[in-house]
């Protein structure tokens, strides 16, 4: 038996009066995922644990199996393994945002979606002027970046989600230790926000996207600190091998640590735009050679934090049609496992993550469907599954060989 896992990011929703009380999984029209439903079993899923933040990172590991209250570190770290930076144990890691602040509130996580070759030179000209033996940037993907700083900083201190936070004062935002010991990195932290909008205000890349009519990134915004995590490979837990194809950094970080194969696909964006074909036929060759393949597309959360309630409908419709469409004509279903889950809810209204229990499907040849026709949030929360937390989810889909 194969197993395929396919995560549409933040597809999860609520109903929204423009599309009549209407989920957008309920009002996209999306007939191989609802094949894959009628054909399957349906349940809710706890992605987010209590007590923890509304994050990818947290979602998708536990989607995987993987307990947050044991390996979670922090998002930055998995995003450092993805770009293939060694983390060392004096060290924390914090994502680091190119973002839009206009009097004085956060406008966008993204900087109006910069391209990777715009922010990677913002974030060149920030360590010239930063970089230290104890401070370091490293461009990443878009306006995904990590900072590291070295020597005697603390992880427990209080960062805030740019993407959760759009329309708030910045200043009501700013780090806050969480223990003495971490003080330092407070400071740390501010210094460096409130210097960054000094050398990116007037930078040369900025300046063009302003003539241009595009947001500038004017800070940068750490967030999400950790230091290196301990997780088990996932061969060793469950007993099979794994490959994971995304565009998106965290994800792949995640791949490594849990010892699978990434698979970079040209193309990619993390965006509405993303080479959905490349992915799906990326998908079909790896289940020749591996086990598990995760597939997780970025696209409907970012048009979900963008709140663009059409855009999220074509980026779930596109999921459909061009990634398991074309995945479903070219693999034996009659060999193989296949889970549909959204890692969380991004409510197109309020333009961020928010933890409830997100739908799901697992078909399998050897599963008697239930009797849950389309896919969405109501109708899943019918199924024959009922609700899954913790390992439930990863067990009940690898149980069926």
């Amino acid at each position: 038996m194969k197993y395929l896992i396919l995560v549409p990011d933040g597809a999860a929703d609520y109903p929204l009066e423009e599309l009549k009380y209407k989920t957008p999984l309920e009002y996209a029209y999306k007939p191989n995922i609802d094949f894959l439903t009628e054909k399957g079993c349906c349940g809710l899923m706890e992605t987010i644990p209590h007590g923890f933040s509304a994050g990818s990172e947290v979602a998708n590991l536990t989607i995987l199996g993987y307990n947050p209250e044991k390996c979670y570190q922090g998002r930055g770290v998995l995003e450092a393994a993805a770009l293939g930076i060694n983390i060392f144990q004096d060290e924390v890691v914090f994502r680091c945002n190119t973002i839009f602040i206009d009097n004085d509130r956060i406008v966008s996580h993204s900087a109006g979606h910069i391209s990777t070759e715009e922010s990677r030179k913002l974030i060149e000209d920030l360590n010239k002027e930063f970089a230290s033996e104890q401070i370091k940037f490293y461009p990443g993907l878009d306006y995904r970046h990590i900072l590291i700083l070295k020597d005697g900083f603390s992880p427990m201190v209080e960062c805030f989600p740019p993407h959760d936070n759009i329309g708030r004062d910045f200043k009501l935002l700013l780090p806050k230790a969480l223990t003495p010991q971490a003080k330092k990195t407070e400071k740390m932290l501010m210094d460096l926000i409130m210097n960054s909008r000094r050398i990116l205000n007037h930078h040369p890349v900025n300046i063009k996207r302003i003539n241009s009519g595009k947001q500038p990134a004017n800070f940068i915004w750490p967030w999400s600190p950790g230091k290196k995590p301990d997780m088990e490979l996932f061969t060793k837990k469950f007993g099979i091998s794994g490959a994971v194809i995304s565009a998106v950094d965290l994800i792949k970080g995640i791949g490594i640590y849990a010892g699978f194969q990434v698979i970079n696909v040209p193309g990619a964006t993390g965006l509405y735009n993303t080479n959905y074909e490349g992915k799906a036929n990326a998908a079909i060759d790896a289940l020749k050679k591996f086990d598990l393949v995760y597939v997780h597309v970025e696209a409907p959360d970012e048009a979900a934090h963008e709140g663009n309630v059409q855009l999220k409908i074509k980026c779930i419709e596109d999921f459909d049609e061009r990634l398991v469409g074309t995945i479903l004509k070219n693999i034996d279903l009659m060999n193989t496992t296949i889970a549909v889950i959204p890692d969380h809810y991004t409510p197109v209204s309020v333009r961020c993550h928010s933890d409830e229990d997100v739908p799901f499907v697992i078909y399998s040849p050897r599963l008697k469907p239930d009797n849950v026709k389309s896919f969405n949030e109501k109708s899943c929360s019918n199924g024959i599954l009922g609700k899954l937390k913790g390992e439930q989810f990863i067990k009940s889909f690898l149980n069926t060989r």
